[in-house]
């Protein structure tokens, strides 16, 4: 192995940056060349590869979003796209490659292998923390921690005017940024795509609090009640009760990645590199309980990652 290069694609995610840096870093110490590939899936089947270096990569340790730019490529979900982005790396003389994403990053990834024979692994940069086999994901921890700030901020304005708010958090299909933040901000109600309870339960809940006493209810985006602004709307036609809805959106993904993501992101970059040099393809690079772990590609989104009960407990009694 000579060269190897790294991509980021989906959703952008805090600690990307910190990531590409350390895969970049540390291919150079093992004698490797390292590339970028810029814009994704789509950059890799246009053949968009940038050498990188340490110069390349300093100062990127605190920044937010990604240096290689990400997309979302229809064109890698097809067979003959996916021939086509193999080719690109070949010509180029690329020996293996670092996918750093969610869910349909690795799905891209597994079959890169499965039908060209690329050598690739995963790394989980996502901040939803839904793929199996990891204990968090790149960019969980900042996501979490900008959500808890404006969440703050939004409870002191309910406070003033004892109304109820209801703040709907991202994480398509999984409720882990909704259960964290809520349980930190102190909310009253917590609403995920894992355990939504019908409406009459949330309205009841509101009631014992009172209809003009601040309440905060954090929404996950995925889940039955079809986010913020339609519960919102369900509560007002069946039950005459107002709430002001915000929907925190993109914000989670942006601003600088916390330690705690920085560190993560470094250490699965290293791995990646290592576990590519020791010949592991088709693999997830996680961290479970600070150790390294791999998870074949195809677990990570057939298993599910399951929120803890004990955060379901720990919610309803502290609510």
């Amino acid at each position: 192995m000579q060269k190897i290069a790294v991509l980021t694609s989906g959703g952008d995610a805090p600690g990307m940056n910190a990531h590409i840096r350390a895969v970049v870093r540390t291919a150079i110490d093992r004698d490797l060349e390292c590339y970028g590939i810029i814009g994704g899936y789509q950059g890799m089947i246009e053949g968009n590869f940038v050498p990188l270096t340490r110069k390349d990569t300093v100062n990127l340790i605190s920044m937010g979003g990604t240096i290689l730019k990400t997309s979302r490529s229809e064109a890698f979900r097809t067979t003959e796209g996916r021939a086509k982005a193999a080719e690109k790396l070949r010509s180029a003389g690329i020996d293996a490659v670092v996918a750093c994403g969610g869910d349909g990053t690795f799905h891209g990834a597994h079959y890169l292998h499965i039908e060209q024979g690329i050598q690739i692994v995963g790394t989980p940069g996502t901040i939803d923390n839904d793929l199996y086999g990891t204990y968090y994901t790149i960019g969980f921890d900042t996501a979490i921690n900008t959500a808890a700030e404006a969440i703050d901020r939004i409870r002191d304005t309910a406070d003033s005017h004892g109304r109820v708010f209801i703040i709907e958090v991202m994480g398509r299909h999984a409720g882990h940024i909704a259960m964290d933040v809520g349980i930190a901000c102190g909310a009253e109600y917590i609403a995920v795509p894992e355990r939504d309870a019908p409406i009459e339960a949330l309205y009841k809940k509101i009631l014992e609090m009172g209809k003009n006493t601040r309440q905060i209810v954090i929404i996950g985006e995925g889940g039955s009640y079809g986010g913020a602004t339609h519960l919102s709307e369900l509560l007002k036609e069946e039950y005459s009760l107002d709430s002001k809805v915000t929907v925190l959106g993109h914000i989670q993904r942006g601003g600088s990645p916390t330690v705690k993501d920085r560190v993560l992101a470094s250490h699965l970059g290293m791995a990646a590199v290592d576990a590519l040099i020791s010949g592991k393809t088709d693999v997830m690079i996680g961290r479970i309980y600070h150790e390294i772990t791999y998870t074949p590609l195809p677990a990570t989104w057939s298993n599910k990652k399951v929120i803890q009960p004990y955060l379901t407990h720990l919610s309803d009694l502290l609510a």
